[in-house]
This record gives C-alpha cells, sequence and structure tokens, in this order.
C-alpha cells in the first residue's frame, strides 16, 4: 500500500521540521495536560504515528535506531509530545504482533490509527463467554488515550496457590472505552495519561493475545514468527521511554549554552557565564552524562537489530541489560537536568523559563515504572549471579 517507505534521514528531518510548533505548543499543552490538536495532528500528517505500523497497510516499520532517532529530535521540541508519539507508536507495535485480521481491523481502512498501550497492574475483572470476554475495569497512566483510536490493556486472571496468574492483552476500539480525567501531576502533564475506564465490553478472541509468552521467551507460540521483534518486547519497550528523555535533555543543553554568552553572573566579576570555570565544568559534566545515556540508548536499538537479524531470541542475561542499559540511559538523563539547571541558576525555575518545563518532564518521565523501584537492578543482578530474573518481575 506503501509506494516508498521513508529513510531514516527522511523521517528524522520530519520530526526535524516540527520542532518550533512542539515548542511553541509545549507551554499550552503542560497547561492543559494534553497536546494541542494542533501538534497530534501535526504529528500525523508528518506520517509519525507510522513509525511501527505493518509496511503492507501503510505503515514504515522502521528499524529500532530510526525509532530512536526519530522520537528524541521531536523530544528536542517537547517531551510529552515526543512520549506519546513513542507510547503511541509501541501500542501499534504489538496491535502488529496480533493477527493479520485483526491488523486489517485497525489500518485497512486508517493507516494513521494509533493505539494506546497499558501494561500496568490492572483493577479489572473478565468473563469468559461465548466467542470472547467480557471485560471492566480501570487502567490509569495510559499516555496518549486522548487522542488515540484504539487502547490495549494488559488482564490478569488466577494466580492462586495452585494456578498461574494467565496475563492478557485485549484490544478495543477506543469509543467503546471511556477515558477518565486523572492525569493531575507534575511533569509530562501534556502526555495526557488518564485513566481507561471499560464496562462490561465484549472483546472476541481475536482480540486477546497471551502476554506472558511474548516475555518469557516463548513468543513463537502465539506470534508470527516471520514478526522481526517478535522476542524483544521490553527492549522496545524501554527505548520508547528513553527517546523523550534524551531530546528533552538535549534540548536544554543547547538552550543553557545558547543563552550563556548573554548572561552576567551577579556578584562576579566575570562578564558572562562563559568565563565562569565553574559554569563550564557543569556544562562538561552535563554533556558527559547526556553521551552516557545516548550511548546506552544506542546499544539498546544495535542489540535489537543484531538480535532481529539473527532471528534471535535474546537470552535472559542480554534481556535483563536492555532493562538496565534504558534505566541508566533515564537516570543519566535526570542527572544532566539537573545539572544544567544548578549551572544556570535560580532563574530556570521562573515559570517563563522553558528549563523548569523539561526538568519537570525528566524528572517525572525518568521515574516511570520500567525504570525505578530498583526493580531493573534487581533483575540484573539476579541474573548476574545465575538466577532467574522472573522472581523478581514478569517484565524481563
Amino acid at each position: 500500500m506503501t509506494d516508498q517507505i521513508p529513510d531514516r534521514d527522511d523521517l528524522v528531518g520530519r520530526a526535524t521540521a516540527l520542532r518550533e510548533q512542539l515548542w511553541t505548543d509545549a507551554v499550552e499543552g503542560d497547561r492543559d495536560r494534553r497536546l494541542t490538536d494542533r501538534v497530534f495532528s501535526a504529528v500525523t500528517d508528518a506520517g509519525l504515528m507510522r513509525l511501527m505500523t505493518p509496511r503492507r497497510l501503510g505503515g514504515y516499520a522502521v528499524d529500532m535506531p530510526t525509532f530512536l532517532d526519530v522520537i528524541t529530535e521531536l523530544g528536542r521540541g517537547c517531551c510529552s509530545a515526543a512520549w506519546v508519539t513513542s507510547v503511541l507508536n509501541v501500542g501499534n507495535f504489538v496491535v502488529s504482533l496480533f493477527p493479520e485480521a485483526v491488523q486489517d481491523q485497525v489500518w485497512a481502512q486508517a493507516p494513521d490509527a494509533s493505539t494506546a498501550l497499558v501494561l500496568g497492574s490492572p483493577r479489572s475483572c473478565i468473563e469468559r463467554v461465548d466467542g470472547g470476554v467480557r471485560v471492566s475495569g480501570e487502567w490509569p497512566y495510559a499516555s496518549g488515550s486522548q487522542h488515540c483510536d484504539w487502547v490495549a490493556v494488559r488482564l490478569t486472571s488466577g494466580g492462586s496457590d495452585s494456578e498461574r496468574p494467565v496475563s492478557n492483552l485485549v484490544l478495543l476500539p477506543v469509543h467503546e472505552v471511556d477515558v477518565k480525567d486523572t492525569w493531575h501531576v507534575a511533569g509530562m502533564r501534556g502526555t495526557g495519561s488518564g485513566t481507561i475506564v471499560i464496562d462490561e465490553a465484549f472483546v472476541p478472541d481475536e482480540r486477546v493475545l497471551p502476554l506472558l509468552p511474548l516475555l518469557n521467551r516463548e513468543a513463537d507460540q502465539v506470534v508470527d514468527t516471520t514478526h522481526r521483534y517478535r522476542n524483544c518486547l521490553t527492549g522496545v519497550f524501554g527505548l520508547s521511554l528513553v527517546g523523550p528523555l534524551i531530546g528533552g535533555a538535549d534540548a536544554a543543553l543547547d538552550y543553557v549554552q545558547e543563552k550563556a554568552p548573554g548572561r552576567h553572573i551577579a556578584a562576579s566579576k566575570y562578564a558572562n557565564f562563559t568565563e565562569s570555570p565553574a559554569f563550564q565544568l557543569d556544562l562538561a559534566a552535563a554533556a558527559v552524562l547526556l553521551d552516557t545515556a545516548k550511548l546506552h540508548a544506542r546499544r539498546i536499538g544495535d542489540t535489537l537489530e543484531e538480535e532481529a537479524d539473527a532471528g534471535g531470541n535474546p537470552d535472559w542475561p542480554t534481556r535483563a541489560r536492555l532493562r538496565m542499559d534504558s534505566t541508566l540511559a533515564a537516570q543519566r538523563c535526570r542527572e544532566t537536568i539537573d545539572t544544567l539547571l544548578t549551572a544556570y541558576g535560580s532563574s530556570a525555575f521562573a515559570e517563563t523559563n522553558p528549563l523548569q518545563r523539561i526538568w519537570r518532564d525528566i524528572n517525572v518521565g525518568s521515574r516511570h515504572v520500567a525504570f525505578g523501584l530498583g526493580i531493573p537492578e534487581m533483575i540484573y543482578g539476579r541474573v548476574l549471579v545465575g538466577r532467574d530474573p522472573r522472581e523478581v518481575s514478569y517484565l524481563v
């Protein structure tokens, strides 16, 4: 259905062309706790909701380094816009794991359709009925839920002493759910990450996909074996979340450097910030921290490509390292922005200064559960001593 698949330079160029609009509208998105319709339409019109959509249905199915580069570039304009674009594309990636008949339902008539994905702990109930399941529940932190066309949520049942928990992903059109306005947070406010509410919705069996095989190195049991990234879910998830943070930190570094020559340090003899050794040291520290984040993110993308090219199934140490890489990248982005605001001074926290918004966005985004609570470190440490990481988390 596509005439020619755009290459990496084309797609990054499209993201670059959007940066000024994203930067301008970030103030409104932060205030209103959702992306402006202008921004979402601009991203969609640029084809950037097709990054992970199958090519046979009008998508681009880009490689992972290209995906990272595009999302990072969007993050240089607005962390929230990059986050929503990334998460909705990863939702589309998950849809691409469903049977082709389901993919056709989503994209055959709407190649720009996007999917909000929630993997968090569900407050839900599920009833088996003829031909499918009936679902009720609430799923918070649904980034992109203000603009998506479909939603994919995790359902868990069982889990008693005599029964293993069963986790499935279920896919519904957004018009069959409600979105509750619960996103009142300090940062990443523009992501509009409200709560998905489902009230006795019927989901046919074809739109129910077992989740644990995708996470337990058993994807070939439930997914078309021609899918390049079927065995790399956690790597794809982690990479998608660090791109917006790296982009935001990069924009902040540029902003601080750009403003430095025209700013005087009060009560000092330096003509401007660039003459101050203390400022130079802070800037160097921030740049190195950001480079470290970029290197770890790049390693995730490269590893995913190597595994996909080999048709491989990453072993537990590799999977644990991928999650640790994304966690370390997120932490280094947070340290970068903290260092830059110290270097810039207290005026960075003025409400009119974009640095404070980026600081809030990165400090919230870098504490996403994928990176936090010590779980990635425990998983990695456990595999390094030969233990099963699933003793810590189902998401490895």
